[in-house]
């Protein structure tokens, strides 16, 4: 029997029990649809939160207090916070376009019988440049404003819709109440969407000067800076440390009381979660696989046993050992293989049903298809052998006495 009458054969014996045949590969579909719906949902997040990471404003670099070392153990809230003296000597870098010191925490907003808790941030005139934010509707506060503590505020999309919803009306030119403050609206962000654990879109925009003098909020613990080009982070990093140290009057001894963190380093960071849990998600999904192999494996033990006079006759006749070998190991990857492009397929649909009802991003590539493919393959030739090696050795006599 040479190789393609063995694949018609093991076809025929494939198609002659449709339901016990699905049944058989219902793992390996189940195990390999889930591995690439899981692998399409977890690099679609990847992408996007790099996206959105890259879209928090052009070559950022963020500057944060309270990370000096003392002993092993992290100075906190008692290790010295910056002042706008800093900010006004990094402003001198060359490889420096702009900075702009923020204040951050939660605030309660009214506006007529509507009340939300948003995030408010505190910052200087800067901060669509360094952040790249840009206005939907009205402007962005001034300098003027933020030297004159001006109670002016810009609010994100998010804010709109929870906290003007009812009015139905443009919020610039409004006064809401910040905790029990009136400030007046005079920009609307447009949408950057979220980065990370941090939704861009809900929150409030002060000046700097107000939050702290009139909201409370003294301590300075963020700077962030934006690098004339992607050419200069390193320059930039370099002359953001130098600087500060040199403002901080710190030894050279002396760890550094703050720490520089670029988009590349969140974004990294982010991704590793991302890959971490993508692939235990789908390593959890990979167990179907070989769960899909002890079925078929089953299956072809019980086929074996049903068609021992059959083995008995081809045997009798002058059939080679190899030829019945082939013909059961084929039978096996048949199997295996119908089941991994079943599941290939029901894979990449639920991927885009999973993207068009639920609005997750993903990204279908043919990698992990070509591997879903080859491991089909493997299990079919692994938990096939030993069905076939026990069709293989039988002996003629003993299989025509079967009954």
């Amino acid at each position: 029997m040479n190789f393609l009458e063995a694949m018609r054969v093991s076809l025929r014996s494939v198609t002659a029990n449709k339901l016990r045949s699905f049944l058989t590969m219902l793992g390996i579909i189940i195990g390999v649809s889930a591995v690439i719906t899981m692998v399409a949902i977890g690099e679609g997040a990847k992408a996007s939160v790099a996206n959105q990471i890259n879209g928090l404003g052009s070559n950022l670099l963020i500057v944060n207090s309270g990370q000096a070392k003392q002993g092993g153990n992290s100075l906190g809230a008692g290790s010295p916070l910056f002042t706008f003296e800093d900010t006004k000597a990094l402003q001198q870098k060359d490889s420096i376009a702009g900075v702009t010191p923020t204040v951050s925490t939660r605030a309660q907003l009214v506006y007529q019988n509507d009340n939300y808790t948003s995030n408010l941030e505190g910052t200087t005139e800067s901060f669509p440049e360094v952040r790249n934010a840009s206005i939907q509707e009205g402007r962005f506060f001034t300098n003027f404003e933020v030297n004159e503590l001006a109670n002016v505020v810009v609010i994100g999309p998010e804010v709109v819709t929870n906290l003007f919803a009812s009015s139905n009306e443009s919020p610039v030119g409004k006064t809401i109440e910040i905790n029990r403050i009136p400030f007046t609206v005079i920009g609307v962000l447009k949408s950057q969407g979220s980065s990370g654990m941090t939704n861009n879109d809900d929150r409030l925009i002060v000046p700097i000067t107000t939050a702290m003098e009139r909201l409370g909020q003294s301590s300075l613990r963020t700077i962030y800076v934006s690098a004339i080009s992607p050419d200069e982070m390193l320059q930039a990093q370099f002359d953001i440390q130098q600087t500060l140290r040199a403002q901080h009057k710190l030894m050279p001894s002396q760890e550094n009381d703050f720490t520089i963190s670029s988009q590349s380093d969140i974004l990294e960071t982010a991704q590793n979660v991302t890959s971490v849990m993508t692939t235990l998600l789908s390593g959890i999904a990979a167990i179907s696989l070989v769960v899909g192999g002890i079925g078929i494996m089953n299956i072809m033990l019980v086929s074996v046993t049903e068609r021992t006079r059959e083995i008995g006759i081809r045997k009798a006749i002058g059939a080679a050992r190899g030829a019945i070998l082939q013909q059961f190991l084929i039978e096996s990857i048949t199997l295996s293989l119908l089941g991994g492009l079943i599941g290939i397929l029901l894979g990449v649909g639920a991927a885009w049903l999973v993207n068009k009802l639920g609005g997750v991003d993903i990204a279908i590539t043919m990698t992990p298809m070509l591997y879903a493919f080859l491991s089909s393959l493997i299990v079919g030739v692994a938990f096939g052998v030993y069905p076939a090696k026990k069709a293989a050795e039988m002996k003629p006599i003993d299989a025509l006495r079967y009954e």
